[in-house]
């Protein structure tokens, strides 16, 4: 987990990449003996079932880049993709069924994206042994499960080094869209990553749900939370709250000289937010994207990932995006914050 020390995220790291190398030789080898990556026992695979999250496929976020990753998998590897969306507060039961539709008809792997689909997921797993499940943000509890989890916490850190050295009123913020822990995690390193850069600056802190992931699309609320701390003099907003971080985007863009800072996808490169993109400083990345191809990749060539596998800062599994050229002037400031995390030198919370 990400809790674990430098040493054993090292080590985890280092065995995770042996595993990637030792897929694709494996996968190779099997392509060259002429192996059927469609089928399995007999039943042809139908392609990939990708469950969303709230907010869906357009949700300029981390459903966003899921879908990326499926649609490189489209154009480079031939493999067609079963798309299904969830609603606002679902149960347990409705995940699982939604689960169980994609995996019954025919689909491998099947990959639920966002850590609501943690519990369903590893449950539904056990029903279809000879399925390759995948769950974004959340750990593998099974066999045929594969947890695809990211250091944001770090991703975080950079962004709130650009927050401090950007602001011009010692103000900055972050909205997060529900207080959970995996939302935590954006929060504890964006404010330390502030911190750390100048303690003099002040961190204003909330969330638009306590529980409910409706926070994840809601984007008028997060429009009003923003105006809010604008007028209290915050010029740099960091938005962790899928597709509700539109709203607060929309609303920064209204005054002059204030930033927003986008979340898991590049946002400045989002077509649905550029009427908005002179305002989006940077964002947060994390390569939801490439975690997703490389599970399908594995599966086609016949040889599934599986287990755990964390994607951190040192990996490139996090990044900062530099699209608009607006924190090229601080460039060797997130670099030199980059290597103190990587290094071990710097260790950034998880938790507030």
């Amino acid at each position: 987990m990400l809790h674990d020390s430098k040493g054993t995220l090292l080590r985890r790291v280092t065995k995770l990449a042996a595993a990637v190398t030792a897929t694709a030789a494996l996968a190779l080898t099997a392509t060259a003996c002429g192996e059927s990556s469609t089928e399995s026992g007999g039943k042809k695979n139908k392609g990939v079932g990708l469950a969303f999250d709230v907010g869906g496929r357009d949700d300029h976020s981390f459903n966003e880049a899921a879908a990326r990753g499926t649609d490189k998998a489209e154009k480079e590897l031939g493999v067609k993709t079963k798309e299904m969306t969830a609603g606002n507060n679902e149960t347990e039961e409705t995940r699982e069924q939604r689960l169980t539709s994609l995996a019954k008809a025919g689909y491998n792997p099947v990959i639920g994206v966002g850590f609501n689909y943690g519990k369903s997921v590893n449950k539904v797993a056990k029903d279809f042994p000879d399925t390759t499940f995948g769950v974004v943000d959340e750990q593998s509890h099974a066999k045929n499960v594969v947890g695809m989890t990211f250091a944001e916490n770090e991703a975080s850190y950079l962004v709130g080094v650009a927050a401090a050295k950007k602001t011009k009123t010692d103000k900055v913020s972050f909205i997060g869209g529900v207080d959970n822990a995996l939302i935590q995690k954006f929060e504890a390193g964006y404010v330390k990553g502030v911190k750390d850069t100048d303690p003099k600056i002040k961190v204003e802190v909330d969330y638009l749900y306590k529980e409910s992931d409706k926070g994840f699309n809601d984007p008028a609320r997060a429009k009003s939370m923003a105006k809010g701390m604008l007028s209290r003099g915050n010029d740099v907003i960091y938005t962790a709250a899928g597709q509700s971080g539109a709203g607060s985007i929309e609303e920064i863009s209204k005054k002059k000289g204030a930033w927003a800072i986008g979340v898991d996808s590049d946002q400045y490169r989002q077509k649905g937010l550029g009427k908005y993109k002179d305002a989006i400083l940077t964002s947060s990345v994390k390569n939801v994207d490439v975690a997703v191809f490389e599970l399908i990749k594995s599966v086609k060539d016949g040889k599934p990932l599986t287990g755990n596998q964390t994607f951190s800062l040192k990996e490139k599994g996090v990044s900062v995006a530099t699209s608009g050229g607006f924190i090229d002037d601080i460039k060797d400031d997130i670099d030199k914050a980059t290597e103190k995390i990587t290094s071990g030198e710097v260790k950034v919370p998880t938790r507030p």
